[in-house]
């Protein structure tokens, strides 16, 4: 398994009294997203990742948010906001940006980019090549919400190579060791047994749908039963006197 670029801090003979060192709680300084579409797709992954993995206190997942990686540790210079990211082996905690010299050196293991007529051509090109090169994140994925595009790259000696698509046209994330894959018009996560990881909605759909079904059961039972004992009395058998 790839592991992510840890930050090296470039001093250039810099003193301690020249380096100007930046607040612990950097805000992120994203753009608003781009539609409805994007924004939704964002807030689906992530809140479905942080159910799955309700019980790890290892991780963190979030979008839309800046991560800072500049080597001489200043926010005006070299910085990113992933649709979608994930970091391994991190504290699980709010935060209001991904400071990288803030986070020990760690890179996000995965990123997703929803594509948009805007953005295409970054996150395809600038922002993969910074992906394979700087960050060096082993997962990199993309995804367009209006033509259903997706394709998936893992790091393999230092440069992404395309992963093959399965029979289902899902794609495996080593890194989260699940599969992504198009689901009703949105990019979702799936089990090794290609089953469908849930969102709290749908768990609860699914619950009220299991217990309407219980109570129809329990109602068709009570019917049958009556029906029973109707046919019995006719024939002259009181159950209430046996």
């Amino acid at each position: 398994m790839s592991e992510p670029a840890t930050l090296e801090i470039i001093s250039d003979n810099i003193s301690d009294d020249e380096v100007i060192f930046p607040p612990g709680d950097i805000l992120s300084d994203e753009p608003p997203l781009e539609s409805d579409l994007h924004r939704d797709q964002i807030d689906l992954l992530i809140r479905i990742l942080k159910l799955w993995w309700r019980e790890r206190q290892d991780f963190y997942a979030s979008g839309n948010l800046t991560i800072y990686y500049s080597p001489n540790q200043k926010k005006s210079e070299h910085f990113r906001g992933p649709d979608f990211f994930v970091v391994l082996g991190t504290q699980k905690k709010d935060r209001k940006s991904w400071v990288v010299w803030q986070e020990d050196g760690k890179y996000p293991n995965l990123i997703v980019e929803i594509l948009s007529s805007s953005t295409t051509a970054v996150d395809k090109g600038l922002k993969k090549q910074v992906y394979q090169d700087t960050f060096r994140t082993p997962d990199y994925f993309w995804f367009d919400p209006v033509t259903m595009e997706l394709q998936g790259f893992h790091l393999v000696d230092g440069k992404y190579q395309e992963i093959q698509v399965t029979t289902d046209g899902r794609l495996w994330s080593q890194q989260l060791e699940l599969y992504l894959g198009v689901y009703e018009g949105k990019l979702r996560f799936f089990t090794t047994e290609n089953q469908l990881i849930l969102s709290s909605e749908e768990l609860a759909q699914q619950e009220r749908l299991r217990a309407e079904q219980a109570e129809e059961r329990a109602e068709r039972a009570e019917q049958e039963i009556a029906r029973l004992r109707e046919a019995l009395r006719t024939q002259g058998i009181d159950l209430e006197s046996i």
